[in-house]
């Protein structure tokens, strides 16, 4: 009788099995460099805190913003000489038109000289070139345009990545300082998003049965949260068990240790 009891008080033991979770910030970032040079300044009075929104790190970035200026005159002047060339274009074809009635014209006349007809069609064909060469023209300063465009782009995402700024995150670590010089990929600091918090726990399987029907208990009280991830493959270090997580509310303070049951 006393073998009958323990079997039926099991699986009970199993739906209340305690389980006990760090309370995380709800994702964690670590902030790399996308470019090379040196840093200019860092907000190290914003470390430990949340950033609203701040330039927390500035790499020096002179030379991008002078070479930017450069290009945007190079291509104001050469859009410029693209508007000049446009204008001649239209004049050369008026003349080529004009030219090639011409040439047409002496070619339709018996009585018209040989040599009257070659300068008709030496006429035509100078006109021809020149217009040819006004449109090629056109297309190497359209190219030129586009090119100077695409480095404006380049140097002002650089510029862009050079000024690392932070929004709405808990900034707890700066990695470099004034004077480091960075390269591409070096680490710059760590965020936390800290807006909303997790609970990471590791559940066997038949905890999983249902899991979505049963009520959360933290610290012994209800709540409404429900299971928001479930990883489908068993973790490595809880040998099968399976990863989940629990979205909450942000507390005030992270890091404390909770009382978690399914119910």
């Amino acid at each position: 009788m006393k073998k009958i009891c323990i079997a039926l008080l099991l699986p009970i033991f199993i739906f209340a099995k305690v389980h006990y979770a760090k309370m995380e910030p709800f994702e964690s970032i670590e902030l790399k460099s996308s470019t090379s040079g040196l840093v200019s300044s860092v907000a190290i009075e914003k470390e430990g805190t949340f950033v609203e929104q701040k330039r927390i790190i500035q790499i020096e970035d002179i030379l991008e913003k002078e070479n930017l200026t450069g290009m945007n005159n190079s291509l104001n002047i050469t859009e410029r000489m693209l508007a000049v060339n446009q204008k001649i274009a239209t004049n050369l074809k008026k003349v080529l038109k004009r030219k090639e009635s011409q040439y047409n014209r002496y070619n339709q006349i018996t009585t018209a000289s040989k040599s009257q007809k070659n300068d008709a069609f030496d006429a035509f064909v100078t006109a021809q070139t020149q217009y040819l060469q006004n449109k090629e023209k056109i297309l190497s300063l359209k190219k030129e345009i586009l090119n100077f465009k695409h480095q404006i782009f380049q140097l002002k995402d650089t510029i862009t990545k050079k000024a690392i700024v932070v929004k709405n995150k808990y900034l707890y670590k700066l990695m470099v300082r004034k004077g480091d010089f960075v390269t591409s990929g070096t680490p710059l600091a760590m965020l936390y998003d800290t807006q909303k918090a997790k609970l990471t726990l590791f559940l066997l399987p038949e905890e999983l049965k249902d899991i979505n029907k049963k009520t959360i208990y933290i610290n012994d009280l209800k709540t409404t949260y429900k299971v928001n991830k479930i990883w489908d493959i068993a973790d490595k270090k809880h040998i099968s068990s399976y990863q989940v997580e629990i979205y909450i509310d942000a507390p005030k303070r992270f890091s404390e240790l909770k009382k978690v049951e399914f119910k």
